[in-house]
């Protein structure tokens, strides 16, 4: 049996999503609410001490980790559709678009993220509420960044995370340039992972990728979300809202960027909360 914890269909969530979806896999969707801070309460911790989703119970095994997720399931189930190459060097592409996204591109568009909506969402608690879920965090560097998200996180640190996003922009934009799928002329996890991050941007970040400057990225997002998993995966999933239990709903037109794991709780890019 297969459960998976996770936050709504974006970012490090959206990555064993889309898996599962792709190859037709039969799970339990557990789906935490980042706003209330579920994913630190006791029981989840006892799941993953580190507080953060997605998580996937096998079984009874816990694989935590968005993509040491997707790579378990192309190895626990090879008789379903295959997201991995069969060739070595394609593989290692695969692994190398992978390894960028966990390490570069999620972070910087998840920083923009969290400033954008987590950040809003974190003031709605008066400081005795936020300092009580705060400490119920167990990694402290997200303790830090819930505060730094309050606070307001430094201009300086904003811009360079905006160059950053800019440098990816065009560096996703080269490579679909030169082939349909970014590990080549497969559909892999190279493409899932990084879709995850991608997906939205020309709402989000429309000065980046458009059009006229980025035409195959658009190409790209458009044709992964056309196919019939991520049909599927976004009609079953509900998008999480930033919001505090009972608050009202931002105002028509706020973009919603931030990328809930990244964040800890938003949407669309990031990391674990």
């Amino acid at each position: 049996m297969l459960t998976l914890y996770c936050f709504g269909p974006g970012a490090n969530s959206l990555k064993p999503l889309l898996t599962l979806y792709e190859k037709g896999l039969e799970f339990t969707r557990r789906q935490l609410n980042p706003a209330a801070f579920e994913h630190h309460e006791d029981w989840f911790k006892r799941i993953n001490p580190n507080g953060q989703v997605p998580v996937l119970d096998h079984d009874g095994r816990i694989i935590t980790e968005s993509t040491v997720i997707c790579e378990y399931l192309e190895d626990a189930f090879p008789d379903t559709p295959r997201l991995r190459p069969d060739d070595p060097y394609v593989r290692a592409q695969m692994r190398i678009w992978t390894k960028w996204v966990d390490e570069y591109f999620c972070w910087c568009v998840s920083t923009i993220g969290w400033e954008r909506m987590v950040s809003r969402m974190a003031r709605q608690y008066t400081d005795e509420e936020f300092e009580a879920y705060v400490r119920r965090i167990p990694l402290h560097e997200q303790q830090v960044k819930w505060r730094r998200a309050r606070a307001g996180f430094p201009q300086e640190m904003l811009e360079e995370e905006m160059r950053k996003i800019a440098y990816s922009v065009r560096k996703l934009e080269k490579r679909l340039a030169e082939s349909p799928w970014l590990a080549g002329h497969e559909y892999t996890l190279a493409d899932i992972c990084n879709f995850a991050i991608a997906n939205g941007m020309e709402k989000g970040f429309a000065e980046l990728v458009n059009e006229r400057d980025t035409p195959h990225l658009i190409d790209w997002v458009r044709r992964i979300n056309e196919r019939p998993a991520a049909k599927k995966m976004f009609a079953e999933t509900p998008r999480e809202k930033l919001e505090r239990p009972g608050q009202p709903a931002p105002p028509a037109g706020t973009a919603q960027t931030a990328h809930a794991e990244h964040a800890a709780p938003a949407q669309p890019a990031a990391r674990s909360a």
